[in-house]
């Protein structure tokens, strides 16, 4: 959006007022506050919180958002439509438990320099032609030679361009949809995960033989950029409370009564989120020594904090349950749910349930009966247990949108039948 036009024609103008009318007219609905109300008694871990379940669909936007639905020609009016449709299309195809935003939400535009050095990236095409693949072109070879090049963040935020871009919103359709400007924390948490952009994950695990010191003032660095990013942020007032309609990580949404900011936000009223799928491959040992003492470090600060992605947290779980105010942990497919449930249950950390998405995206059918079965083993497990379902990584549904919505169907099914 360097050189966003803020101009577009009559026709699309009338097209995206429309749509943000239908948008407002939705978020008022009964269900939305129904669905709001159970994403505030799970994450204020109120007793016998029903799970809600979330289906994420950018990983198949070739299905759920191909360009025939967009009406408008200019780059800014699509820009403004997309955001709009995913939106609508999610309730009006998938009917998931999001909650419609009752605003049209926009970010700060930022420039932030997290290492003076400039990281490549290649991106391969699969057999439709969407960029799915990818790779760093790391610009650390010889940890110990290439540190000194590590410079510390830089970072800007560019107030007049928000603000302009906000009016030209409000002008456009403020008196049907409110325009909001949204924010996280701005600095990037997942340590490991720029530690790969640097330097690669087979360099990084032979490093942690070869140059440990080295490692540890890789991570030290890494630490002290993160926490100047984010008090960055802080002291130039760009944090705005996310404890409403906002995900902390991965569909999975911040309503909450324990975050509320009385005056200037801080870091302490944000949820933030963090992981390390990246040290799949180390020992709990490694990761105790190399990672554990430098993300505490960076999720101190935070009021509220989701851990996990795609790693098993079942393997960390000695360091992981003692990071700072932990409040949803990711069970992926990896992760032994059992013992993660018999671990959380009696306490109000979230078990962030990560179906195996393979179940929605190999198959060109549904086949209804595994998934059933599939869902009830989680629900059986995390009986008692604060629980959401929160179904990513899906690629694709081959031009099937039912087949995703008639999975959440089967998922609110297994629930109400254990809830008899």
């Amino acid at each position: 959006m360097n050189d966003m036009n803020l101009q577009i024609p009559a026709e699309e103008r009338s097209r995206l007022r429309t749509l943000a009318e239908k948008q407002s007219v939705y978020a008022a609905l009964e269900v939305m506050q129904r669905r709001k109300q159970m994403w505030f008694d799970l994450n204020d871990g109120r007793l016998g919180a029903r799970p809600p379940v979330i289906i994420e669909t950018w990983t198949f936007n070739r299905d759920f958002m191909p360009e025939g639905v967009l009406h408008c020609k200019s780059e800014t009016g699509r820009l403004i439509e997309r955001q709009l449709l995913e939106n609508l299309r999610n309730f009006e195809l998938i009917n998931d438990d999001k909650v419609m935003p009752d605003t049209f939400d926009i970010g700060w535009f930022t420039e932030i320099d997290e290492f003076g050095i400039k990281i490549g990236i290649e991106f391969v095409k699969d057999s439709q032609g969407v960029e799915t693949g990818f790779h760093f072109i790391h610009p650390i070879t010889d940890l110990e030679r290439d540190f000194p090049s590590l410079k510390p963040s830089t970072c800007r935020v560019d107030r007049a361009r928000t603000l302009a871009w906000k009016a030209f919103l409000e002008d456009l359709f403020g008196d049907l949809l409110p325009v909001r400007i949204q924010s996280g924390i701005y600095a990037n948490t997942m340590l490991t995960q720029q530690v790969i952009k640097l330097m690669g994950m087979e360099q990084f695990f032979m490093a942690l033989y070869d140059t440990p010191d080295a490692i540890h003032r890789l991570m030290g660095y890494l630490r002290d950029n993160t926490l100047r990013i984010m008090r960055w942020a802080e002291a130039e007032g760009l944090l705005c409370v996310n404890n409403g309609n906002q995900a902390s990580f991965g569909s999975s949404y911040n309503f909450t009564t324990r975050l509320a900011a009385s005056g200037p936000v801080r870091l302490g009223d944000m949820w933030g989120a963090t992981n390390s799928q990246e040290t799949v491959g180390i020992s709990p040992e490694h990761f105790h020594e190399f990672c554990a003492p430098y993300y505490r470090a960076v999720c101190e600060p935070l009021g509220l904090l989701y851990y996990g992605c795609c790693e098993p947290t079942h393997s960390f779980w000695e360091d992981i349950r003692q990071m700072p105010h932990l409040k949803k942990v990711s069970i992926n497919r990896w992760t032994d749910q059992r013992f993660m449930a018999d671990a959380l249950r009696g306490g109000d950390i979230v078990f962030s349930r990560k179906p195996d998405p393979n179940l929605l995206g190999v198959d060109v059918a549904l086949n209804e009966e595994r998934w059933a079965t599939h869902i009830g083993e989680t629900l059986d497990a995390a009986h008692d247990v604060f629980t959401e379902i929160i179904i990513r990584d899906v690629y694709t549904v081959h031009g099937n949108l039912n087949k995703p919505r008639r999975a959440v169907e089967i998922v609110r099914r297994e629930i109400d039948r254990r809830a008899s």
